[in-house]
């Protein structure tokens, strides 16, 4: 797969974190994140559905987790995934717990 973004061979990070993110950012709210995905928490606050487990995997990754993984809702997808960074401290260590090599 070379020239392909290493976080489709990977999807270690929607299998290893809770999202939590603002209810305005649900269809609901005027916002973009499909209702059948979100979990309510609080007035203000909603998670990905799946992502509140011992062992999370979001309900909107596809695939195999260190093989060949999509995220059904990349285009919608809420702003903590949106601003997690491939290759930062917080990739590298669920990499790692997946048994993934670690980025650079």
């Amino acid at each position: 797969m070379a020239g392909t973004h290493p976080c489709l061979s990977c999807g270690a990070c929607c299998a290893a974190f809770r999202v939590d993110f603002s209810v305005y950012e649900s269809q609901e709210h005027g916002g973009r994140v499909p209702l059948g995905l979100i979990e309510p928490v609080t007035d203000s606050l909603c998670r990905l559905r799946g992502t509140d487990y011992a062992r999370p995997r979001c309900a909107a990754l596809t695939g195999t987790v260190g093989q060949q993984v999509a995220c059904g809702i990349y285009e919608w997808r809420p702003s903590p995934c949106r601003e997690f960074a491939a290759g930062s401290d917080a990739c590298n260590r669920v990499r790692r717990q997946h048994g993934l090599a670690l980025l650079a």
